[in-house]
């Protein structure tokens, strides 16, 4: 499959070209949402509504002309998505109560998220195991340290910074269709099961 350019997008946006920045959001906002759901582990909703306001934060500052360089703006954007993701849950857990003052009750629909987070979970981590030794102990790193700079990950894995996007983009695009893979797979399977019964 052709590697698509984001690149086209800043253009687009500051030639006032709808049509072609229309079509590389369609392509990109899905891959966003996928990002913050396997990466950050946040569920679609959220993913969606942190994905539309930081894509709304990266075109005005393409509007003010403040991101020129536009070779980089899909990184630009994860980073966007990444941290939009982070205020959202530090906001979110402000006004949450402790779980000792809601005595440990858990709603149907809460069990129900929380089964298809074990599920999310317990499919990345399929991946995971899916990947060789150095790229696994690459990307736990960077799971670790996700404010880590392409220069310090450079340091850390004796790599290009050049080599370090590559292979955290190459990475991550496993990951992801990986995930979509095998959470495809559980829906057919479990589809196939309830027909059985």
């Amino acid at each position: 499959m052709a590697r698509f350019n984001y690149s086209e997008l800043v253009d687009a946006l500051q030639d006032g070209d709808r049509d072609t920045a229309n079509t590389v959001l369609s392509e990109v906002m899905p891959r966003l949402v996928d990002y913050l759901e396997v990466v950050m582990n946040a569920d679609k909703r959220t993913a969606k509504e942190c994905v539309q306001q930081a894509c709304l934060d990266v075109f005005e500052q393409i509007h003010k002309d403040k991101i020129r360089n536009s070779k980089y703006i899909f990184s630009y954007l994860i980073k966007s998505v990444r941290n939009e993701y982070i205020r959202y849950t530090k906001y979110q857990h402000r006004f949450s109560y402790s779980e000792d003052s809601l005595d440990h009750i858990v709603e149907p629909e809460q069990q129900f998220e929380n089964l298809v987070e074990e599920d999310r979970q317990r499919i990345l981590k399929e991946c995971l195991e899916e990947l060789g030794k150095k790229n696994k102990r690459f990307i736990l790193y960077i799971f670790e340290y996700p404010d880590a700079t392409t220069k310090a990950l450079s340091k850390q894995f004796k790599l290009s910074e050049a080599n370090v996007r590559t292979k955290k983009s190459r990475i991550i695009s496993r990951l992801h269709d990986c995930y979509k893979l095998k959470s495809d797979d559980d829906v057919t399977h479990q589809i196939e099961e309830d027909s059985l019964d």
